[in-house]
């Protein structure tokens, strides 16, 4: 005899050192039989399952407890958002009837209604009205991805659109490396929907995770019925555009090579300035041979070009449209007891100047 299993589900993480959300655990309960001499009784005795791989938490089988002693049997136990004592982090866990463990398109629509909570926490659901809400929820399947999953491959058709509920994934760039790490809350999949093309970059499931998505003619839909998403997605793209720089940027300052077609002087000089490089920036294919530039923690400390150096070297190169650099991080021991050329947004602002006026000169 006994009673069936009651399902609960981690619902929120807060640097929780063994469960994660979506794990589940579970309380049955068997009776026993005690036959002595006066009188023969069944008790039932409380089982409580941790998620595989995931171990026993003292803590939380104790809070559990308690609430099976106060409602004496686990099947009574109403639907409800329980919250963990807590150790060195915290959990909130959920138990609804209808949500134990069914299996199928039924049982994933059921975990998505016990998610309710969560969703309206993302920043893309924030954008549905409450009374919208469950039905763009209905048009959402929950899908989970084991760790090294390939969840969308640079040049297929575009076909979905991804949020994650929980884990962390990463895009990958053409030689298989990370080169961005997405996690909760964030989504991805959207451009080559928006722009009706082929996926533009490999999604890789850095860690097991839960994706919810949404199919192309939905999607669509949705765009169409609530326009506060054009605005949301207009901020997601700049937000991109301007990390997306920054990685650029970093990396023009970190020994990559480039072209001045790409980057002018005066930002590339600018760069190595703010980030307060140390290097030697050398500079090729110009219209005057090779220049050479030295950065001490962003102070420029020398210049050369075209047999002139210091600030009219400096300036000179300022005028430069084409050529190829590469900076090499490190100074030789003796550079570093060299004195700055002067401070170097002044000598930035004195060139600009110089080729405003240079530009005024020429103009009929």
């Amino acid at each position: 005899m006994g009673f069936p299993k009651i399902d609960f589900r981690v619902c929120e993480t807060r640097h929780c050192p063994l469960y994660r959300f979506g794990d589940v655990v579970q309380i049955s309960g068997i009776a026993i039989s005690m036959d002595n001499s006066d009188e023969h009784t069944f008790i039932n005795t409380t089982v409580i399952h941790s998620p595989a791989n995931r171990g026993h938490c003292k803590v939380l089988n104790g809070d559990l407890t308690r609430i099976i002693i106060e409602y004496e049997r686990a099947d009574q136990i109403p639907d409800c958002i329980l919250s963990c004592s807590g150790c060195t982090g915290s959990i909130r866990i959920e138990h609804h009837r209808t949500t134990s463990t069914d299996g199928g398109a039924n049982g994933a629509n059921n975990r998505i209604g016990s998610m309710y909570h969560i969703l309206r926490e993302i920043p893309f659901f924030r954008n549905i009205d409450e009374n919208n809400f469950s039905k763009v929820i209905k048009h959402f399947k929950l899908r989970e991805y084991d760790k090294n999953d390939i969840i969308l491959r640079k040049g297929d058709p575009g076909g979905y659109f991804f949020i994650i509920i929980s884990g962390q994934v990463d895009i990958l760039n053409d030689a298989a490396l990370p080169i961005s790490t997405l996690q909760r809350g964030e989504v991805f999949g959207e451009m080559s929907l928006i722009c009706d093309e082929n996926v533009g970059a490999t999604v890789q499931a850095r860690e097991s995770c839960q994706l919810l998505s949404i199919d192309h003619k939905h999607f669509n839909s949705l765009l169409k019925k609530y326009p506060t998403l054009h605005m949301f997605f207009t901020r997601l793209l700049a937000r991109r555009l301007t990390d997306s720089n920054k990685i650029r940027s970093d990396d023009y300052a970190s020994g990559m090579i480039g072209k001045l077609e790409e980057i002018p002087p005066e930002a590339l000089l600018q760069t190595l300035n703010v980030n307060s490089k140390t290097g030697i920036l050398t500079i090729t294919q110009l219209t005057k041979g090779t220049a050479r530039f030295s950065f001490r923690q962003g102070s420029l400390i020398k210049a050369s070009y075209g047999g002139i150096k210091g600030e009219s070297a400096f300036y000179e190169v300022l005028k430069e449209k084409k050529g190829r650099f590469k900076f090499t991080p490190g100074l030789p021991p003796e550079d570093f007891e060299i004195p700055e050329i002067g401070y170097f947004m002044k000598l930035l602002m004195e060139g600009l100047q110089r080729m405003d006026e240079r530009i005024v000169q020429r103009s009929p």
